[in-house]
């Protein structure tokens, strides 16, 4: 009991400390570790190609594995917190982060690469869900920790767009493992100054980390995970079918299993709260009808019109102003009015910036695009930080690891179904285009795989017949992404009216909580 009360007497004094503002400054910087790292492997694919030679199932396995594992692991990883202490998991993890980005940037082959992917996802599973739990335990006044969620989910957004920019300047004067390498200082920061400025804190009464509810948890969501992407590039097989049916048969059995033991890893009682429910389900759908214009976007941007990555990087930025912006003022904004009116009016915001992509042509002026990614930015702002609040807000501090989880999990799920649906929607209209006659069938074979393999393809052709090749292609890429965004639109309006329902009378608190 000495040590209960210790604990609480330090969370209570980091609480109405001045210095809870500067170890926040010390999350935000593990945000930053984890968003900028998960944008700066596209760039790097080109190069790491060239100087590696994986072959084509080596490189999806590249892109892939570190999402596959932190997807399986974030679960198990938020409950783990709560057990030996949040502090202690992100210290350790963003030392383990910044050790594997080395053998990341240093990787000799494929089969190293795929390695050093993987234990990245291990390590970065760590992070995201102790930033929030922490944040949970160390703002005790809902006001505070509502801006304390927005100024987290502003740096994560920020990351999101600066590391393509600090990604392709790296890229365009040192080599590919530059982009990796950035880890190492804000690691180094995160660390010696959290082991100084960071409180501790954990479930007193977590009871033992059940290793089985643990192999459940990652074997049934990399399985679905891995299904759903496969489908979107290779359509359904008997492979899918087997990694669908084990990933469905395993999250049956770990949700059984989590209802009868007296400590799970996931207590299945948070869903009977509608608020956290609504929230997780909207941040789901929100990320699914988002992860279409976020995965296709760059290569509008680089290979129908023509902008270097840089140049790519910097017309994406609008989006994570708006959502500065919005996100360190959405707390207020929420009580003042509602939080079913912020979330539901942030999800419409981002359905009519996705409507008006629809209108997107190969010559589109950047005004119309940087207005869309400007509303897509200031709608998700509102709706991610007050939908994080209400997650955070809707369950004992004690669980704040797990409840973080969940709700990092909804954001993957919700990605790899995006990408998987939505992708199948612009692929499937992009492999319908006609080559032009005459074009031999290896090279119209190669352009039919990719916009990336036209490219590449019409460099083999005479200028003429490549140009229109080229041409035809782009043309097919961007009707598949015009409707892939109406799709979007479509999902993100009936998300703002489901969010509007199960959102009904939810409030964020304004008296300190203890």
């Amino acid at each position: 009991m000495t040590g209960t009360t210790s604990l609480r007497a330090a969370e209570r004094t980091a609480a109405k400390s001045p210095g809870r503002w500067i170890a926040l400054s010390v999350l935000v910087l593990a945000v930053l570790l984890v968003a900028v790292d998960a944008t700066v492997l596209g760039l790097a694919t080109p190069f790491l190609s060239e100087d590696l030679k994986p072959s084509g199932t080596q490189l999806l396995w590249i892109g892939d594995v570190y999402s596959f594992v932190i997807a399986g692991l974030l679960v198990s990883m938020g409950s783990l917190g709560d057990r030996i202490g949040r502090k202690k998991l992100l210290l350790l993890g963003a030392t383990a982060f910044g050790a594997v980005s080395v053998l990341n940037a240093y990787a000799t082959s494929p089969e190293m690469m795929i390695l050093a992917r993987a234990l990245l996802g291990v390590a970065g599973a760590t992070l995201m869900p102790s930033t929030l739990a922490l944040i949970r335990n160390i703002f005790h006044d809902p006001r505070e920790r509502s801006l304390a969620i927005g100024i987290w989910g502003a740096t994560a957004s920020a990351g999101a767009a600066v590391g393509p920019v600090v990604g392709g300047f790296l890229l365009e004067h040192f080599w590919w493992g530059s982009v990796f390498l950035i880890n190492l200082p804000v690691m180094a920061v995160l660390v010696l100054v959290g082991v100084r400025l960071l409180p501790e804190s954990k479930n007193p009464v977590a009871g033992p980390w059940d290793l089985l509810s643990v192999a459940l948890s990652l074997v049934g969501v990399v399985s679905v995970v891995y299904a759903v992407k496969e489908v979107a590039t290779s359509g359904l097989s008997w492979e899918v079918a087997v990694a669908a049916t084990l990933g469905a048969g395993t999250l049956y059995a770990f949700i059984r299993r989590q209802l009868t033991l007296p400590s799970p890893l996931l207590d299945m009682r948070l869903f009977r709260h509608r608020g956290f429910s609504g929230a997780v389900l909207a941040d789901l759908l929100t990320v699914f009808g988002l992860s279409g214009l976020v995965f296709f976007l760059s290569q509008f941007l680089q290979l129908v019109q023509g902008r270097s990555p840089l140049e790519a990087g910097l017309a994406e930025l609008p989006a994570a102003v708006g959502a500065v912006v919005t996100g360190l003022i959405a707390g207020v904004v929420a009580r003042r009015y509602s939080v079913r009116s912020v979330v539901s009016g942030g999800l419409a915001a981002i359905a009519l910036a996705l409507g008006t992509l629809t209108m997107l042509g190969q010559h589109t002026g950047y005004p119309l695009m940087g207005a869309a990614l400007l509303a897509v930015g200031l709608g998700a702002g509102f709706s991610f930080t007050v939908t994080a609040d209400v997650i955070l807000s809707s369950v004992p501090k004690e669980q704040a690891g797990s409840a973080s989880a969940v709700s990092e999990t909804a954001y993957e799920l919700g990605a790899a179904l995006g990408i998987a649906l939505l992708g199948s929607i612009v692929t499937g209209v992009y492999a319908g285009f006609r080559v032009p006659a005459g074009t031999p069938a290896d090279i119209a074979g190669a352009a039919h795989e990719s916009l990336g393999g036209a490219v590449e393809a019409s460099r083999a052709l005479p200028s003429e017949g490549g140009a229109e090749l080229l041409g035809a292609a782009q043309d097919a890429f961007v009707e598949g992404l015009r409707l892939a965004s109406g799709v979007g639109a479509a999902v993100l309006l009936a998300t703002a009216v489901a969010a509007w329902f199960l959102l009904r009378g939810q409030k964020l608190a304004d008296g300190v909580s203890h």
